[in-house]
């Protein structure tokens, strides 16, 4: 503790020195400062020395390169002198060797370091500071105790100023976190700079802040908490307006770290929400009070089912009448999923008491077991013990001539009076009940429950089973009794330990739950988020019934995520059982229905329902049926959506037969598939969902379930196609199959088929069929994509080998090749057997620092290893290793052997068929190469491309450059230099953009493009007309509001858009014909050239670009684009419009020259239709002229032009310049200027001779 505050620091030795970390801030402290030393602090190699031995260097000059990494790097000399090499070129070295020694021109600056022996003396200094203050200071991203700073605030203020400290607090918190949130910091640093260049330090204030905001968070959290208390602390009816407008704006932040923030404020909204308790009561009151009312319909009423719990509130109401229609009503409704035989209510000795007979209405009632049930209400809980006797007689009486089934099956309810509060320590209570224990077995109960009716909130309720010797389950804690069985929580406890959270949703459980058993695990057990709730609603079966139920599932799901207890790689389901029986309907027409809902809801929600890890969901409904002797049964269905077995969600539907005595179900039996009946517990993670977690956590989706995703986003695109042209177009059956291409015994690919994740080799490839809007009949492709949960999917000679086959197959086969991408690059291998084994034999065993001569293993050994294994020599100590082999061929070079053979394969595929890559994960070396060499790239946001990770360039710099990948391959960085032509949000979005890129691509090489359908005709007029001053090409192409544009309404897609941006490139159709598009421009635009953050010295650049310009980027983005429209087969209409090329001494640097020429090398060998089209006020002038004329490929190349464009080879002001100069352009003037026809008249007339006299 120094100067009052606590300072954590953490010290290491190194060569160099000590290096310190004090509160997160590296500081080293050298060993000695000496210049004449000049010592490294990377690992690589020296390259060359930039001076001669005994050369002079001066101070700050570079004195020599190295290499780390693969990067040359310099240093520079600290002090001027005569410098003294310590190493040769290619010397091997490590941080802290010495490179050189200087003679310095000034030996007064060597200083050596000693140790401090006095006394470091710093008097303690409280710091006082102003309540409001600290919370400004913390705001800010200064330290201090958030809590103690909140609860001081609060103190010192009133109820106006205190609810204004919370507004203003919110509102700050979520102003700056409004900026960072679902951005890139690399991004929000360069914008946050340029919006701030002459001032800087406000960028710094709002980075500062944002890097506290653990901190920050807490003292949020802290006021929310207190916001609970402020109505009854200041006696307020409701919050402000301005304050719910910040808890609103909080709840509107979306990542993870502000989850915890966003469910306490949301919790807060929707309490503000709801009317006050005295009134909700009194509502209920007036309900029952009715003299007409039927307490059977009553308690199935909609207005009941919120108000449920508040009955308990009523038991002791004043009117006997209520309190007995009260318990009866809430009876009925906890119920109403059973069959009620008889019901009765009474009040004896002042305590009313219910009991009810009943039976589970999914099984006959000849068969089921009859239950009974009693509920009575005690004035006190404190003497309960000494009533609990009498209780017990009282239900043994009426349980007399009751047949005992064999297992306990009542049920025992305790309602004590209204507290304040829950009943906190209930241990006195529990041995109350367990004590009790004999005399309850023997009476058959199966579970008593003590509730509590709480003041203006929620009852508690305490419940103690049976199978727990009636002490209480904390699992049940303030759970209605009913719900256990509905909601069917047995199941999930077999195999998870759980723990209740949160949930909005008055019928709704939600779980937490950890996988038990096992081995363990790095970063805990698995996760299973579970979502459980009771529909009170029969609308399941109608689309807008089971979206609205579905989406309320997926709000709580997206609740529990946000939560800190939660990973992100958690396992998501919902359950939800449907209380109100189905009429006139059977289960087959239910599931029917079901798949068709399914379906649809998959494709609108697939985005969601990925982001949000949800593997499977539940639907219990209940058809009205008959038993046997005509009696009224509800046939229970399951309808299930699950990916528990691999396939994505897929929808299944069972018949139910739960057991006549107990009640569970003990099977559940496929719909139409006879003898194929299950029903487990929840299963701990098989191997599908194993891997599929694995996937997760690196931020991609399980390789198997993007074919779930293809199938939903084909569906997707069918609705829209459908909903776009109308009429009597249908979905066709069977849209998406797919067969597994694996390796048979010869080691060819065949068509076949095996369980999901059986797969030893991290690459899978399928061959799938999709039946398109634009091919009906089905049209095929290759699907090739790394398996991540395989060795991290790096590449092997296992995986390059099904790789260049599955493209091979692709190629030989003409049809377009889909790549899939995430992976950690050539498989780096070892030969683990050796490493318990080697030796080191020491130049100098007592001093190791003076190297080592081999590498060894001793006779044992070396005898131990297969042949082969290693090569060797005998030496004295045993066996001198020459050459590592080991047994397999995935250790070494093989690897990048392959990796060569499959960049090869992609760079013939790209020639060949269609090629595409989708980039869902990082994808390391070799990885980044195939989707590079495969031209067309899709990446997502959170999928950088790279060579190599950041951890490696930070050690290799010694310090902390780089604070992610996507500093060195994300979207901020592919989409600029052309390497990415688009970008998505996520996997869902991933699958529906390779979807509509392959709608512009024939089926297989050579063919026609297919013509889709289309309800915009192609004869109607272009109605948006580009204008003189600059405009937005893409207005041209695809329309812009109301006019629509060139291409067919909606059809247009624009790729490449962040590089070369004086030039829009993109695919669209034309009377449902697809085409590439080329445009101008005409705007200003500019080209952002990043700074590094391994270079100090290095800045932005901002390099603005002319519209109707080429330059060298849009130059190679044009010849590029034209290579990519003609390999997929399309014409293509360009829009000429430019002014020429940029011929300044920068852009000729950048090799303008050699981009242009590739636009006409691309011309030429153009084998499509090519439309060059001069638009309304354009022009197309010099070297932009002759790289797009006709006359290149005349077989193929067209040239149109509006009557008000223009053509030439300079623009007016340059060819007046050159041809029409100031002699000209005078005559001119004197020639039709009919004032200066005056003036010259005037000039003529004169006498010359007068002209000398005047001037005299």
């Amino acid at each position: 503790t120094i100067g009052g505050e606590m300072h954590k620091i953490v010290g290491m030795e190194e060569p160099l020195g000590l290096r310190l970390v004090l509160d997160g801030a590296t500081i080293l402290m050298p060993n000695v400062v000496d210049p004449s030393e000049l010592r490294t602090d990377v690992t690589g190699k020296v390259v060359r020395y930039l001076q001669d031995n005994g050369g002079a260097v001066e101070a700050g000059e570079p004195y020599i390169e190295v290499e780390a990494m693969k990067m040359i790097m310099t240093m520079k000399a600290e002090e001027s002198g005569k410098i003294a090499h310590a190493l040769s070129p290619g010397s091997v070295i490590a941080a802290g060797d010495l490179l050189a020694s200087l003679e310095l021109k000034d030996p007064s600056k060597v200083k050596k370091i000693a140790v401090f022996d006095g006394q470091l003396d710093i008097a303690d200094a409280p710091l006082d500071v102003e309540a409001g203050e600290a919370v400004t200071n913390i705001l800010s991203g200064f330290k201090n105790d958030p809590e103690s700073a909140a609860q001081a605030a609060f103190a010192a203020s009133d109820d106006e100023a205190t609810f204004d400290l919370i507004t203003d607090t919110l509102d700050e918190f979520h102003r700056v976190e409004s900026i960072f949130d679902g951005k890139v910091l690399d991004d929000v640093v360069r914008d946050l700079t340029k919006a701030n260049v002459d001032d800087l330090s406000v960028a710094i204030k709002e980075i500062q802040a944002h890097q506290k905001l653990a901190m920050r968070g807490k003292l949020v959290s802290a006021m929310l908490r207190q916001i609970a208390t402020l109505r009854d602390r200041f006696a307020v009816d409701a919050l402000p307006e301005a304050l719910l407008a910040a808890l609103e704006k909080l709840t509107t932040l979306q990542g993870k770290e502000y989850g915890d923030l966003k469910n306490e404020a949301d919790v807060i909204i929707r309490l503000s929400k709801v009317p006050p308790f005295d009134v909700r009561v009194e509502g209920l009151r007036s309900q029952l009070q009715d003299k007409e009312a039927d307490l059977s319909q009553v308690a199935k009423s909609m207005r009941v089912s919120a108000g449920v719990d508040l009955l308990t509130y009523l038991f002791e109401d004043d009117d006997k009448e209520v309190r007995a229609a009260a318990l009866e009503v809430y009876i009925r409704r906890i119920y109403r999923a059973h069959r009620m035989i008889d019901l009765s209510v009474d009040e004896k000795d002042g305590r009313l008491t219910c009991s009810w007979e009943y039976q589970y209405m999914d099984s006959p009632a000849s068969t089921s077991t009859v239950r009974h049930g009693m509920m009575t209400v005690v004035s006190s809980l404190d003497n309960v013990g000494d009533e609990v006797p009498s209780i017990l007689s009282e239900f043994g009486a009426k349980l007399e001539n009751t047949k005992s089934p064999g297992i306990p099956v009542h049920e025992l309810y305790i309602a004590g009076p209204t507290a304040e509060s829950d009943l906190g320590d209930i241990s006195q209570l529990e041995k109350t009940i367990a004590g009790q224990e004999r005399e309850m077995k023997m009476l058959g109960i199966s579970r008593a429950t003590i509730l509590t009716p709480i003041a203006k909130k929620d009852p508690s309720y305490y419940t103690f089973p049976h199978y727990k010797g009636y002490n209480e389950d904390p699992l049940r804690r303030n759970m209605r009794p009913t719900f256990h069985h509905l909601l069917e929580i047995n199941r999930l406890t077999e195999n998870f330990d759980l723990e209740r959270l949160h949930a909005v949703g008055k019928e709704v459980q939600v779980y937490l739950g950890k996988e038990r058993g096992g081995k363990p695990m790095r970063g805990g057990p698995p996760q299973v988020v579970s979502v459980r709730g009771i529909s009170s609603t029969p609308g399941i079966t109608t689309y807008a019934g089971a979206e609205r139920l579905l989406v309320l599932g997926l709000d709580e799901v997206e609740r529990a995520q946000a939560s800190s207890k939660v990973n992100k790689k958690s396992s998501s389901r919902i359950f939800l059982h449907c209380i109100p029986p189905l009429d006139d309907t059977t289960p087959e027409e239910v599931a029917e229905t079901f798949y068709d809902i399914m379906d649809k809801l998959k494709s609108k929600l697939a985005t969601r329902l990925l982001k949000l890890n949800v593997d499977e969901i539940e639907i219990v409904v209940r058809v009205t049926t008959t038993d046997d002797d005509g009696e009224p049964l509800h046939q229970a269905v399951r309808l299930k959506t699950s990916s528990m077995e691999g396939e994505w969600l897929k929808t299944s539907a069972f018949l139910e037969y739960p057991d006549p005595v107990d009640g569970c179900v003990r099977e559940a039996c496929i719909l139409g598939e006879d003898n194929v009946c299950m029903l487990n517990p929840y299963e701990s993670s098989s191997i599908v969902q194993t891997k599929r977690s694995i996937a997760r956590a690196v931020g991609s989706t399980y390789a198997y379930d993007f074919l779930g995703l293809l199938e939903v986003g084909l569906l997707g695109q069918w609705d829209s196609h459908i909903q776009s042209v109308g009429g009597d177009t249908t979905i066709p059956a069977g849209i998406f199959q797919s067969k597994e291409l694996i390796e048979d015994e010869d080691g060819n690919l065949v068509q076949g088929s095996r369980p999901i994740g059986s797969n030893k080799v991290g690459m899978v490839a399928w061959h799938v069929t999709l039946k398109t809007p634009e091919y009906p009949e089905g049209r095929d492709i290759v699907l090739i994509s790394n398996d991540v949960t395989v060795k991290s999917g790096s590449f092997a000679v296992a995986e390059d080998e099904v790789y260049y086959k599955a493209s091979e197959y692709a190629r030989k086969n003409g049809l377009p090749r889909i790549y899939i991408a995430c992976n950690a690059g050539a498989r780096i291998g070892l030969y683990d057997d050796l490493k318990s084994k080697v030796n080191v034999k020491f130049v100098d065993a007592e001093n190791p620092n003076k190297g080592f001569e081999y590498l060894y293993l001793s006779d044992d050994d070396y005898a131990g290893l297969p042949e082969g294994a290693v090569n060797a020599h005998k030496v004295d100590e045993g066996w001198a290793i020459d050459d590592i082999i080991g047994t397999d061929e995935a250790i070494g070079v093989e690897n990048l052997q392959g990796s060569g053979k499959i960049a090869g394969e992609t760079s013939r595929a790209y020639n060949d068929i269609f090629t595409l890559s989708y980039c869902t994960g990082r994808s390391v070396g070799i990885g980044a190469y195939l989707l590079r060499l495969g031209q067309r790239v899709i990446q997502k946001t959170e999928g950088p491309i790279i060579l190599t990770g950041y951890q490696a360039l930070n050690k290799l710099l010694g310090r902390e450059v780089y604070s992610s990948q996507d500093q060195l391959g994300g979207p901020q960085i592919m989409i600029p230099n052309g390497v990415s032509h688009m970008q998505v949000e996520n996997d869902q979005d991933g699958t529906a953009a390779i979807l509509e890129w392959l709608s512009f691509v024939p089926k297989n090489v050579g063919a026609l493009p297919a013509v889709r359908e289309s309800a915009d005709p192609v004869t109607r007029d272009v109605e948006f007309k580009p204008s003189k001053a600059p405009y937005d090409p893409r207005s041209m192409l695809g329309g812009a509001g109301a006019q629509k544009g060139f291409f067919d309404d909606g059809s247009f897609q624009e790729y490449l858009a962040g590089w070369g941006k004086s030039v829009v490139i993109g695919r669209g159709r034309l009377g449902g014909i697809p085409m590439g598009a080329i445009a101008v421009e005409t705007r200003q635009v500019e080209q952002i050239i990043p700074a590094d953050p391994a270079n100090p010295e290095s800045r932005e650049s901002v390099l603005p670009q002319a519209g109707q310009v080429l330059y060298p980027d849009s130059s190679y983005k044009v010849a590029q684009a034209i290579r990519d429209f003609d390999k997929e087969g399309l014409p293509v209409m360009i829009f000429a419009n430019w002014r020429g090329f940029s011929g300044g001494s920068r852009d000729m640097y950048g090799e303008i020259l050699k981009f242009g020429a590739m636009i006409v090398d691309a011309l030429r060998d153009y084998s499509n239709p090519v439309y060059i089209y001069i638009p309304p006020f354009g022009e197309l002038r010099g070297g932009s002229w002759v790289v797009f004329d006709p006359t290149i490929n005349e077989e193929q190349m067209e040239m149109y032009a509006d009557p008000d464009s223009r053509g030439g080879i300079l623009e007016p002001a340059g060819i007046t310049e050159i041809k029409f100069r100031e002699r000209d352009q005078i005559a001119m003037m004197h020639r039709d200027d009919s004032v200066l026809q005056i003036l010259d008249s005037e000039l003529e007339m004169i006498d010359p001779t007068d002209l000398i006299v005047s001037m005299m």
